[in-house]
């Protein structure tokens, strides 16, 4: 689940999985899932809907048969399909090391209380030793750049290496809520 694309594609999967959406509602749904800061375009969310049609893991949900009169023109809801949810079964039980990554590990995450507990815990333990990973790089790298630092850029610094740290922190702690019976 490398591209954005795929980002997309699962969790789309993972909303239509709850239930029927119509595009505005799916757009709603998945910037709280994929965070505000991912926004999502109708150009990319109706391209991404269509390659999910054609591949037949989504359709089109069956009109209302009692339509209301109104001038507006009737929405497109989406629902998935039984392949479509065996599908995102298939991805939910068996997430790669790409699933520690930002965006497709905030997307597995979201859908945690479908994924099976050992694999929630890989995810999550892949999160932190990629975290981790990624402390050490900022610390040798604030270490490197010492004084040729301005006060700014080291402010920034320490921020990004305290944000790292508390997500560990909060990675420990669910992790260890995954090892309590």
């Amino acid at each position: 689940m490398r591209t954005r694309g795929a980002v997309l594609e699962f969790s789309i999967l993972g909303l239509l999985h709850d239930s029927p959406l119509h595009g505005y509602e799916l757009r709603k749904r998945l910037t709280g899932v994929l965070g505000p800061f991912r926004a999502i375009s109708y150009g990319s969310l109706y391209p991404a809907l269509k390659e999910l049609q054609s591949r037949e893991l989504i359709a089109e949900a069956a009109p209302d048969p009692q339509p209301v009169l109104t001038t507006r023109r009737a929405r497109i809801v989406y629902e998935i399909s039984a392949q479509g949810k065996d599908y995102f079964d298939q991805l939910i039980a068996a997430p790669g090391p790409d699933a520690w990554e930002d965006e497709p590990f905030a997307a597995h995450l979201a859908f945690f209380k479908r994924t099976p507990a050992d694999v929630r815990l890989r995810i999550l333990e892949g999160r932190r030793s990629r975290l981790e990973q990624r402390l050490a790089t900022l610390r040798e790298s604030f270490t490197r750049a010492g004084e040729r630092m301005d006060a700014y850029t080291e402010r920034l610094q320490e921020h990004g290496l305290d944000s790292v740290e508390r997500e560990v922190r909060w990675l420990d702690e669910l992790i260890d809520g995954e090892n309590r019976p």
